[in-house]
This record gives structure tokens, sequence and C-alpha cells, in this order.
């Protein structure tokens, strides 16, 4: 197989010797290996599946391109690791090919290699690096590593000088990357230099940290220090912080899926999720008796209980259980569903496989078994799912369990 082209970034397309990438189709007609299951969200085909889970891919394609017009004159990329952050990588990532993405990041070469078939002429970079097992997929799969230490950086060149990588700088995080020490040697070596140099914000979703002018300010001197090869810095909270964040690349994530990237500020994304569960059975239960395990939730009222199949194996975290439950002593109120744009409590534990919610302000014979609650979606966005769980939407979306039927339409 012959080596991959060098990061040939649209910005460097006068540099002599650097390929420009082959065109890549964005007509509606473009297909993957995989077949796509785009259904429209409503009416879903009835199916055995309790747990049900739409991706607007449209939303999708709206919230990059609003990412990519924030990234000024810097090329956006897209962060797709994580299955896609939850929706399903192998939908998420051909609609954002479709749009005009051309570099995509994924945690490690498996989550590469499973994609690469669906963005071909893409640049797949594996934010984890390369070690000895994962060499001969990066390289098979014409993948960019992110060399994330001395020892990633010696065994790539020692086996691999030719091909091209990223490198990246620790500025604050203390996680992944060369020190700044390391990386300025680096580029005053002889070895064969990076097509990418890139770090990472620690605290990009507060606009306000003092870190993020340091991070900043310390990434543009590593840069200096790597002329005529692009710089990465900004994640989806990072591109809010200006052009002097942007460099050559953004790589958004959460804000691609409607997540908030920035405290305190109106989200501007649209909805990508919309996770519901099936009404199993509906329960009148009476004054003065208790719900769910450890009868932590005593009634205080005749009330209507709609049993739902979602537990916490479907990431509807336990921390979410309704209010009342001692285990959410230091958390907000417990998580709620909706019903045809009306909230209903959660109300007890939530377990393994159920979850129940209070109806009775419902109008009698409105919910039935077979009906579905929505847990996120356009009446509850991921955001207030995730802090009824005391968790954050990163987490809320990559939960999302197995047993979802996954529908997509856009």
């Amino acid at each position: 197989m012959a080596p991959p082209a060098p990061c040939s970034w649209a910005s460097r397309r006068n540099s002599p010797g650097l390929p420009i990438l082959p065109t890549i189709p964005t007509t509606s007609s473009f297909t993957t290996n995989r077949p796509r299951a785009v259904t429209s969200p409503s009416p879903h085909p009835d199916s055995a599946s309790t747990v049900r889970l739409t991706v607007d891919l449209g939303a999708l394609a709206d919230n990059w391109r609003t990412m990519r017009d924030l990234s000024g004159s810097a090329r956006c990329g897209a962060a797709v690791k994580a299955d896609g952050y939850g929706t399903g990588a192998d939908q998420a990532a051909p609609r954002l090919l479709r749009e005009g993405c051309r570099d995509f990041f994924v945690a490690d070469a498996t989550e590469g290699a499973r994609l690469r078939p669906a963005l071909p002429g893409a640049r797949i970079y594996v934010l984890n690096g390369v070690f000895e097992g994962s060499f001969a997929q990066t390289l098979s799969h014409d993948m960019i590593p992110v060399i994330n230490s001395t020892e990633q950086a010696a065994f790539w060149l020692a086996h691999a000088a030719s091909r091209p990588y990223a490198l990246q700088v620790d500025t604050g995080m203390n996680r992944l990357g060369l020190t700044p020490e390391q990386a300025v040697a680096h580029s005053q070596s002889d070895a064969p230099q990076p097509c990418l140099v890139m770090s990472h914000f620690a605290c990009a979703d507060d606009p306000d940290h003092p870190l993020n002018a340091g991070q900043i300010k310390t990434f543009q001197g590593l840069a200096d220090c790597f002329p005529d090869i692009e710089a990465s810095l900004a994640n989806s909270g990072g591109i809010h912080l200006g052009a002097r964040a942007h460099h050559q690349l953004t790589r958004p994530g959460i804000a691609l899926y409607g997540g908030e990237a920035v405290n305190g500020v109106a989200n501007r994304m649209l909805p990508v999720v919309t996770a519901e569960a099936r009404v199993l059975v509906l329960r009148h239960a009476q004054a003065g008796q208790s719900v769910s395990y450890g009868a932590a939730h005593r009634l205080t009222r005749d009330s209507r209980i709609a049993v739902c199949g979602v537990g916490y194996a479907d990431g509807f975290h336990r921390s979410g259980s309704g209010a009342g439950v001692p285990l959410r002593a230091s958390v907000a109120e417990g998580a709620m569903g909706a019903i045809n744009g009306v909230r209903v409590p959660v109300l007890g534990k939530i377990t393994m496989d159920l979850t129940m919610f209070d109806v009775t302000d419902l109008p009698e014979g409105s919910v039935q078994a077979g009906d579905w609650i929505e847990l996120m979606g356009p009446t509850i966005d991921v955001e207030e799912a995730a802090t009824a769980a005391g968790t954050i939407s990163y987490e809320m979306l990559t939960s999302l369990g197995r047993r979802y039927e996954r529908h997509y339409r856009g």
C-alpha cells in the first residue's frame, strides 16, 4: 500500500510537493459501505425495543456549519470519537464528510479503522497516539497518529519516519503531550517534523478562566517553533475564545452533537439526539405506598405511574433518581421525562431496566401502554438531562446503551 500523502491542508496548497486531497462526493447520493438506516422520527415503525434513539443528521450538519463559520479562516474538523459521542460514528462521520469536513479525530486506532471505509480521502487523527499493538492498524488504514510522548515519537520515527504524524504538546492539562521544552527540542532536531502541532484547552468552557490566556500564549510560542506546520488548539469551547485560539484547524466535539460548549452562554446548537422509552405498564397506586427499591419514595397522593423500559443499563443514570432519594443529597432535583411536551418526574430509584414516571397530572387516558416518553430531545435538552443526573452532556451521550433502536434522518 502506498504511503498516505502528508497532511495537505487547504491553506498550504501553494507549498511545493504537497498533493491535494481527491475530490469527495458531496451529493445526497453519497453512500458508505454500511447501509444507512434513515427514517422519519414519527411515526416510527413498531419493534421489540423498549428504547429508541433518533439522530438528526441534518441538525448535526447545521451545527458543524455553525462551528465552521465561528472558526473564521481556520479549517473546521470534527471529533467523532466514542462512536460519534454516542450517536453512531458510522452515520455521523459520513454526513459531516458530505458537508465538507475533511479532518476527523478518533480516540484510538480501532475507532479509526472502522470509519476509514466511510471516509475515503479524509484525514483521520488518532488522539491516543501509537504503540506496538496499534501500529499496523494505523498504517494499513492511512491514519495519522497524534504523538503524545517522547517514547511514542521515538517508536514512530524508528518504524515509519516517512509517514505523517501530529505532535501534541501539553500546555496545561497534565494529560497527554510532550512538555513545551521537549517540543522545542523536537522542533530543533533533525527528525522528520510533524504535519500538525496541537494542544488541548483545560478550561475553554469557562471563557473567563485565566488558564485560557496562559495556554493561548504558551501554544502560540510553540507553534512559532514549527514554521510552515499547521497548528490546532481550539475545541468546541475554544472556538468561542476567538481568532487567537483558532490557528489553522479547529476540532469541535460536543457542540456538534447539540451540547453546550460554554457555560452560561445561550446554546446556539440544534438538538441532535432524541432518546425515548416505551411505556410498558400504567399503574394506579394509593397515597402512602412506596415506589421502587428501598421504598425511597413514598406517595403523598393517589397516583398514576408509567413504568417505562429504560434504566441505568441504557445510560439513564441511577443518579437521576427521583427527588427524595437519599443518593441525591448533593445533586439537583431528579430527572424528568416528557409526554407531548409536558414534563413528568421520575418516581423513586431508577433501576437497571425500568424507570417509573409520575403521570398523575396528565389527563386520564392520555397515557397508555405502548406510548413513548422523551428522556432527552426537543423538550428536555441534553444539558438538562445531564444536570439532573449530576453529570455532563458528554457522559450522558456517550453512555447511551446498546439496546437503543437507532433511527436516522437528515
